[in-house]
């Protein structure tokens, strides 16, 4: 079985600017490709999974995600760095109801797991919502990292640790991983 990286698009990976769907509204994250290459280097697979409900509510299609994360694995490759898979729930609860795919549910990265034999114990989630840990901790991820946003202040009891920055988790991880 095989270890992975989960990460968290919007505020992990770029700045969250609220429903991006174009390249030219990404601004990486200070400490991203760094992060995803320690985690490469330690033999991790990386995966995102990621909330896109701008879908659901017709701010944009899904070719436009699939186009951006396309690009996206595109300027990961040139740091070097290869993400495994990229998944998106285009669902809002409040326009199509209840799915299993949306964080704070597990669906992705049980998807991710059972597509790509991981271990899920012995593997890292990384996110700034506390649906994303929460996420984590249902697919029983072994760590589970919330980095502090606009979305989270404080640590829930699903987070194991929690920091100021995608840096800072480079850090703590560096020699962790």
């Amino acid at each position: 079985m095989k270890k992975a990286l989960f990460l968290d698009r919007d505020g992990i990976i770029n700045v969250d600017k609220g429903y991006i769907h174009k390249q030219e509204d990404v601004d990486f994250i200070d400490g991203i490709f760094d992060l995803c290459r320690a985690a490469r280097d330690k033999g991790y697979l990386i995966f995102v999974v990621t909330n896109q409900a701008g879908v659901d509510r017709g701010l944009y299609t899904e070719k436009h995600v699939e186009i951006l994360h396309s690009w996206l694995k595109e300027q990961f490759r040139k740091q070097g760095v290869g993400i495994a898979e990229i998944y998106y729930c285009p669902h809002h609860p409040d326009f199509s109801g209840p799915c299993s795919c949306r964080k704070p549910e597990p669906g992705m990265i049980l998807r991710a797991i059972d597509e790509y034999d991981v271990d899920a114990s012995g593997s890292v989630m990384v996110g700034d919502k506390v649906g994303d840990v929460q996420a984590g901790r249902k697919a029983g991820i072994g760590l589970n990292i919330l980095v502090k946003s606009k979305y989270s202040d404080s640590m829930p009891p699903e987070a194991d640790v929690m920091l100021n920055s995608v840096s800072e988790v480079y850090e703590y991880l560096r020699d962790r991983l």
